[in-house]
């Protein structure tokens, strides 16, 4: 059975396994979509994670599709009682089809409430248990890259002071349109200075942070972890697979059809050098232990004493069902030893 984590220091009570949705409306149709909801939530998944950027790769053309696809199964089955939703706004972009009339997003007042307004009304519900800032408004090395030009937007040199993008959700929590608020692709600095604005009383105290995790990318290990312990701010860690890569189904430059990498060509951040031999390390380790590439993937995520949950996605009910079975899977102290000796060879290639 899945385990169920408490989010932050709320009353709410998540599964310790997330259902990620970013394919929908790209790579999934609508119909796929609507059964993967039905098979996670039929196997105990309460927590629902979604943005208003997806589906991805980004594009105008399908921006909002996978909230509309929510939105859509949640007017036909009805329960939005019985699962916790969690969307996000966009950080600093360039992306004007997020903002029509505007070039650059920003987490200021006027596209916080343009952003929200949208989600809702795509989603078909009138408030969201968690809204997370998708990105950070200053600039920060994002999504594997080594430089801050994405969260530079138009390159104006201009930061929305954090007090001020608390102020916006101060607001929409006392309206009733969000519960709680949480971080993404954050850094430690960035939390602390979100924590200590709020208990300065500058907003709402954040409750989580959406960062990549996986036995590829181990870097929130080094300064956000200890949040969860000291602040209660758990992770909600999202490509534990290594975007597909820790299955193995990409070494040796195998591009498999209809795979994500094969079809967008947006996996630089996995394919840096010594990542392929870390993923040689740990598919020996899966074969010597017994287990799948997935299941000692996800199952070694979803242990991390500093997760809340483990945010897996899939393209088909087949992969799905794989994904959340790993629930069931306990790795054996000698397993996390062993996992833990190859981190010590092979760092966080892939960060």
């Amino acid at each position: 059975m899945v385990a169920y984590r408490t989010l932050g220091r709320t009353d709410i009570k998540v599964s310790s396994i997330a259902l990620g949705t970013m394919t929908w409306g790209q790579q999934n149709t609508e119909a796929e979509g609507h059964a993967q909801l039905d098979l996670a939530l039929d196997r105990g998944i309460n927590f629902i994670d979604t943005a208003e950027t997806y589906s991805i790769p980004p594009r105008a053309e399908t921006q909002g599709s996978t909230e509309r696809i929510i939105g859509n199964w949640l007017q036909a089955r009805g329960g939005r009682d019985k699962i916790v939703l969690a969307s996000k706004v966009a950080g600093r972009s360039d992306n004007p089809y997020l903002r029509p009339g505007q070039t650059t997003t920003k987490l200021d007042r006027a596209n916080i409430l343009a952003a929200i307004e949208g989600s809702l009304r795509r989603l078909k519900t009138d408030y969201l248990d968690l809204y997370q800032l998708h990105w950070p408004d200053r600039p920060v090395p994002l999504f594997g890259h080594d430089n801050t030009s994405r969260a530079r937007g138009a390159g104006d040199g201009t930061v929305v002071p954090i007090e001020d993008t608390l102020a916006v959700l101060d607001d929409l929590v006392k309206a009733g349109k969000v519960r709680h608020v949480g971080l993404s692709n954050e850094t430690a600095w960035g939390a602390h200075k979100f924590l200590l604005e709020a208990e300065r009383g500058n907003g709402p105290r954040i409750v989580s942070i959406q960062n990549a995790y996986s036995l590829l990318n181990r870097t929130y290990e080094a300064g956000l972890a200890e949040f969860a312990q000291q602040e209660q701010v758990g992770l909600l860690a999202y490509s534990p697979l290594g975007q597909g890569y820790l299955t193995g189904k990409y070494q040796n430059g195998a591009r498999p059809a209809g795979a994500r990498t094969t079809l967008f060509n947006r996996a630089q951040r996995y394919e840096k050098p010594g990542t392929a031999e870390a993923v040689d390390a740990y598919l020996k380790l899966a074969a010597d232990s017994g287990l799948t590439p997935v299941q000692l993937a996800l199952a070694w995520v979803t242990s991390r004493p500093f997760v809340t949950a483990n945010i897996i996605g899939a393209t088909s009910l087949a992969q799905l069902e794989e994904n959340l079975a790993t629930s069931e899977i306990t790795l054996s102290p000698e397993v996390v030893e062993q996992v833990n000796a190859i981190y010590q060879i092979h760092g966080s290639p892939a960060p």
